[in-house]
């Protein structure tokens, strides 16, 4: 691995470009001198209505909801209002995270209406889905939703009916074909897929690949690449992190 330690110019995230440079990515390229570039190599596309009706969900049936994601999110008040649903004001919402709790103002009267957080997980919602475990709840997922959030779900013994509303399709990357970064940052197995399906020859060489999360860590290695920034870690709890840790050892 020592040999592969060069210096880093140039990273290319693949996540959306962030709508303002208020960002970490932006403050870490200005405090490294780094080139910093965003791509997503997934997009999401919705579930049509007249798909969703083949698996007969009816949405009355449920009195909670539980979103892991603003996507999520998104896709249930778009197929609620396909199929001219009127969700209920006494409709409860789990979020695993504030920040998607806060995103519901964009559908509903926040304020008035039931909604739960947690810090990030489901499992930091145990304790307020214990108490409202007689509830119906919808799972809005997409067609790879999140083992730990169903498996949870379902050793708890919660009455769940998850409901593909979205699927993860791989993006056109055919303009990056002849383009090299120094630092590949991946977030999911996705866009690990995404790679292969648009570079199916490629060659690893002496880009360093960042891999955040223990799936996308998997995929990198089944994938039969080299994971050189590892993240999250202990001592680095953010992708930003570890490339920030990373990059100050080899631009020495």
């Amino acid at each position: 691995m020592e040999d592969r330690k060069k210096k880093v110019k140039s990273i290319l995230v693949t996540l959306p470009k962030p709508e303002n440079d208020k960002n970490p990515y932006s403050d870490l390229a200005k405090k490294l001198n780094l080139k910093i570039d965003f791509r997503s190599f997934i997009h999401v596309e919705g579930v049509p209505a007249k798909e969703f009706r083949k698996d007969k969900i009816n949405l009355a049936d449920f009195t909670a909801v539980i979103f892991t994601s603003r996507n999520s999110a998104d896709h249930f008040f778009r197929i609620c209002e396909e199929m001219r649903y009127d969700v209920p004001s006494d409709m409860k919402y789990f979020c695993l995270s504030e920040t998607i709790a806060l995103y519901l103002q964009k559908y509903i009267q926040y304020r008035k209406r039931k909604i739960f957080f947690g810090k990030q997980t489901a499992v930091d919602l145990a304790e307020v889905l214990k108490k409202h475990a007689d509830e119906r709840f919808l799972y809005p997922c997409s067609d790879v939703a999140a083992e730990e959030t169903q498996r949870f779900l379902l050793d708890n013994g919660y009455d769940f009916t998850p409901a593909v509303l979205f699927r993860t399709v791989c993006s056109d990357l055919s303009d990056l074909a002849d383009v090299f970064y120094d630092i590949i940052a991946f977030f999911s197995p996705s866009s690990i897929q995404s790679l292969y399906k648009n570079f199916p020859d490629f060659k690893q060489n002496d880009t360093r690949i960042a891999a955040f999360g223990a799936t996308t860590h998997k995929a990198v290695l089944e994938a039969g690449l080299i994971l050189d920034i590892p993240a999250p870690m202990p001592d680095a709890p953010s992708m930003t992190m570890a490339i920030d840790e990373y990059v100050k050892q080899v631009n020495k």
